[in-house]
């Protein structure tokens, strides 16, 4: 943790123009200009017109009459992310996102804080003011995420009031524990109180959440629900005042089931990807959204509405929206249809050219915490009291494309007073290893995970980042756990054709290696995975989650099985 709280401090005197390197002439770039087709998300019109850029700035828009071939849009802001699940720090984030014509983001830091606390909340703002792109980090609610889980840190009520005053920190994060803020409990109150207080928006979590229970949840002063999977419940938090945030990522897809409030709610809904593993980044961001919402037929102007002008609005970002005296940034992409970028403009400057970033990459420091040692295979092995060949229990079951799970019982086999894996009907082990303490892992069981063959395992395990494994026995899940603690965090595939491992030396969630790199090696795992029978779109990813006791129905912590809808630990066997 000190080494996080020096990082914070030397990085913090460098400014965004410190990567212009040779071009640092350009600091305060005079006056120049661009032409184009004019995309105005405020009047809801097009025209041609000149823009004329001073210090950072559209200093003046004129009318311009010359067939022009291409349209400025406003840049695309995506409304909430954790950036930790790119796998890669702030600033490389950026090179990634802003190719795509994302000039902002709001990033809730709360997977670094249930690792290293607000000394890793103060590393993410300081690697990220390295870059010219708009990062709108919030102050983490929820470390550690429940009282049944077991984090790195903990921020209190008064360290998220001490978070709210720094003026870099513009929002309260999402607010998990919505069974804490229902049934009044001091603490969660005291954290909404203290955004209240200083003006800055609080933002919701609340999957499933419905009728008087979502009511109350709304008016304790909760704005927004980025967990919505139907379009119903969307429709009811929209009608207790709530934002909307329609999310598309890595693991959790919910656009199809959304889109529609682009044309029926445009002011009450923005953009979001919440989780994007590196890979899927690497080939688009926000615009992904922006194309499929145009394609689905949904107005222009509404689409930008959702993109661009309620997330700016709603978190008070510094983000231009193309407006004289607004800050210069914008994209200018070919057509209206297929949108494909040609530019990408920050601050005034050139920030990404045909798909690449203009600045180029640095190297970030890598605090981390990682107190696990080496597990043995007896480690993993469940002994049960039951006579017969098998014995019923209490199944997770992964939902492919979501963060929700359902809850099974299931018969498993028993073998010498153990309970086994059943890879045929696939019905595999999973385990979490405490990376905090070094205890006896929890272990229990999962379906629809796939796996016929190895296991895998890794330390990006939603919310307090402990490692969680899955696989089909525990020589296999033993094998992929060393792998992650001789790494010092990382995600890992073990099976007939080999061992590989992509280190995460950043807290356990980030890598030091450049974008592409990193996309390339999850790219490499998750073939690994898919080709040990995972059917999952995104097998690490979904296993990322699958510790998380704040989504429903049935998870697991490093005490055990825990039921998310009774909000309380429960037994293995049923």
């Amino acid at each position: 943790m000190p080494d996080a709280r020096r990082f914070a401090h030397a990085a913090g005197a460098l400014r965004y123009h410190d990567f212009m390197g040779k071009h640092s002439d350009r600091r305060r770039p005079g006056p120049w200009r661009i032409s184009g087709n004019l995309v105005d998300p405020l009047r809801r019109s097009i025209r041609p017109a000149t823009l004329t850029i001073r210090d950072e700035r559209i200093a003046s828009i004129a009318d311009d009459p010359a067939p022009h071939p291409t349209w400025l849009l406003p840049g695309f802001v995506d409304a909430h992310v954790h950036v930790e699940s790119s796998l890669l720090p702030p600033a490389e984030f950026a090179r990634l996102a802003v190719a795509h014509g994302t000039v902002a983001t709001v990033s809730d830091p709360h997977e670094i804080a249930n690792v290293l606390g607000i000394p890793g909340v103060e590393f993410m703002l300081a690697d990220a003011r390295r870059s010219p792109f708009t990062f709108c980090f919030g102050a983490p609610s929820c470390v550690p995420a429940t009282a049944f889980d077991h984090a790195g840190a903990t921020i209190d009520s008064a360290g998220v009031a001490a978070l709210l005053d720094r003026p870099d920190i513009g929002y309260l994060s999402e607010m998990m524990n919505y069974p804490g803020v229902i049934a009044g409990d001091p603490e969660c109150l005291a954290k909404i109180a203290a955004a209240a207080a200083r003006g800055k928006p609080v933002d919701g979590h609340a999957p499933r959440l419905r009728g008087s229970a979502a009511a109350a949840y709304a008016a304790a002063g909760i704005t927004t629900d980025h967990e919505c999977v139907s379009l119903d419940e969307a429709l009811e938090k929209i009608g207790l005042g709530m934002q909307i945030l329609i999310r598309e990522g890595s693991a959790a897809r919910n656009f199809d089931a959304l889109a529609s409030l682009i044309d029926t709610h445009p002011t009450r809904c923005m953009l979001c990807s919440d989780d994007k593993h590196p890979d899927q980044l690497l080939l688009g961001h926000v615009d992904q959204l922006v194309r499929r919402a145009r394609a689905r037929g949904s107005d222009l102007f509404d689409v930008l509405q959702a993109a661009c002008v309620n997330p700016v609005r709603h978190y008070r970002l510094p983000v231009g929206l193309l407006q004289p005296g607004d800050r210069a940034d914008f994209v200018e992409v070919d057509d209206l249809e297929q949108l494909r970028i040609r530019r990408v403009f920050v601050r005034g400057m050139l920030a990404a050219s045909d798909g690449r970033a203009a600045w180029p990459r640095l190297e970030s420091a890598a605090p981390n915490r990682f107190d696990a040692r080496p597990k043995q295979p007896d480690d993993f092995a469940i002994p049960t009291v039951a006579a017969g060949p098998t014995a019923a229990i209490r199944v997770i079951e992964a939902l492919d494309g979501q963060l929700v799970t359902g809850s099974l019982q299931l018969d498993v086999p028993v073998e010498e007073g153990r309970l086994l894996a059943d890879p045929a009907h696939d019905v595999l082990k999973i385990a979490v290893v405490d990376r905090y303490d070094d205890r006896p892992p929890a272990v229990a069981f999962i379906r629809n995970v796939g796996l016929r063959r190895g296991a895998i395992a890794s330390s990006v395990s939603h919310d307090s980042h402990n490692v969680v494994a899955v696989g089909t026995g525990d020589a296999e899940i033993a094998r992929a756990v060393n792998l992650v603690v001789a790494s010092r965090g990382g995600l890992a595939v073990t099976g007939p054709e080999g061992d590989a491992v992509l280190p995460l030396p950043i807290a356990g969630l980030m890598s030091d290696r450049p974008g592409p790199e990193v996309a390339a090696a999850y790219s490499d795992l998750d073939r690994r995975a898919k080709a040990l029978g995972s059917r999952l779109a995104a097998p690490s990813m979904t296993l990322s989650f699958m510790a998380l006791l704040v989504i429903p129905a049935l998870k697991i912590s490093p005490a055990g099985l825990f039921d998310v809808d009774a909000f309380r630990p429960v037994g293995l066997e049923a």
